[in-house]
């Protein structure tokens, strides 16, 4: 009796295992896929606002993120920038009085960008690095460049738009 309860816990055992592992697998694949389509949310070519719920905040889109401020003018360096990951979302200032955003989700294989220094913005898992002024790639594996994140400037304060 020991051996037929032993049989039939097997292969219930080893379906959710593999009902876990699919689901793990299809949470992983759904935060790399989304890293490509995130940030255009907030541009008019993608049009889909009801995207997951980081996906919205994260790109600059309705909920909680516009007219909130998100830095002011003078946090974010002339010829560098700041990554706000909470938002994921970097700001830079390629020149005096020009700022730009984009996503802070490297479009190699969605890790978090972490710095910003000597005009790129830079991924440490696969050392991507990309361009202050228009997101292109600059080097490492990365092929795609940081899509653009809508900002408005308003005085002193830089908002997610």
């Amino acid at each position: 009796m020991t051996a037929s309860l032993h049989r039939a816990s097997g292969p219930a055992r080893r379906t959710v295992v593999a009902a876990a592992g699919a689901a793990g697998l299809a949470v992983a694949l759904t935060a790399c896929g989304g890293s490509d389509d995130e940030p255009s949310g907030s541009s008019a070519a993608s049009g889909s606002p009801g995207g997951t719920p980081d996906e919205g905040a994260g790109a600059g889109g309705d909920d909680a993120a516009g007219g909130a401020p998100l830095a002011s003018t003078a946090d974010i360096p002339e010829g560098g920038g700041k990554v706000f990951a909470d938002r994921k979302v970097v700001v830079t200032q390629p020149s005096a009085g020009e700022f730009k955003a984009f996503s802070a989700t490297c479009t190699h294989q969605g890790c978090a960008v972490k710095s910003v220094a000597d005009g790129v913005i830079n991924c440490p898992c696969h050392n991507s690095y990309f361009s202050i002024t228009d997101g292109s790639v600059r080097g490492g594996p990365a092929t795609k460049p940081l899509p653009a994140v809508e900002i408005t400037v308003s005085g002193d304060s830089i908002s997610l738009a």
